[in-house]
């Protein structure tokens, strides 16, 4: 396996167990299941350095760590697979904006890379809290107050939650882009890139 190959595999392996201690920090919590917190940013950190498929691998060793870890809400094998290998694989889709990203950075175009950082940031929240507000509605919904639909509560519980994420998440990769954008930047191609030349 080459250096190329290995350095995307580490950095998303360590940036996932980076994910689960920042989800152990005190967050701003709705419910006992429900949590607002900035335990993505490591994930989009992967996603946009090395692109799509270390950013999925890195939310989807996240969640495999959560589950590990014990820090579960189980009720159904399939709400479990949805909401802890599927919605957080999905973090990962920040990757999409990999080459934007790359590119601001190697321009110097710090606005550019900033508004790059966030469209990232809110793409992939959405699609991590678009399998929860699935698992919601399916899974969840009994919990609903009554006269409620079960759809409605878990629109409301996710979409709280994910607006929250978006914010907490943009303003720490805002500081990390405007004060360590090395931090998002490699000299490497794209993880995907670098397997198609090789």
């Amino acid at each position: 396996m080459s250096k190329m190959r290995l350095t995307p595999m580490i950095e998303a392996a360590v940036f996932a167990a980076l994910a689960v201690i920042l989800d152990l920090l005190p967050s701003i919590r709705l419910s006992p299941a429900i949590s607002i917190s900035f335990a993505m940013v490591p994930v989009f950190i992967v996603a946009f350095r090395w692109g799509l498929r270390a950013g999925l691998i890195s939310g989807f060793l996240w969640g495999l760590l959560q589950v590990v870890l014990g820090d579960i809400y189980f009720l159904t094998p399939l709400q479990f697979a949805i909401e802890y290998f599927v919605a957080f694989t999905f973090v990962g889709f920040a990757g999409l904006l990999y080459r934007p990203i790359q590119t601001s950075l190697k321009n110097g175009n710090r606005k550019q890379l900033l508004m790059w950082a966030i469209i990232g940031v809110i793409a992939g929240s959405l699609a991590r809290y678009f399998w929860h507000f699935v698992a919601g509605f399916i899974f969840w919904g009994e919990y609903a107050p009554e006269g409620q639909s079960a759809v409605m509560y878990s629109l409301i519980a996710n979409g709280t939650t994910v607006l929250g994420a978006i914010a907490f998440c943009s303003i720490v990769i805002a500081l990390l882009a405007g004060s360590l954008p090395r931090l998002l930047k490699t000299n490497q191609p794209a993880w995907n890139a670098d397997r198609k030349a090789s």
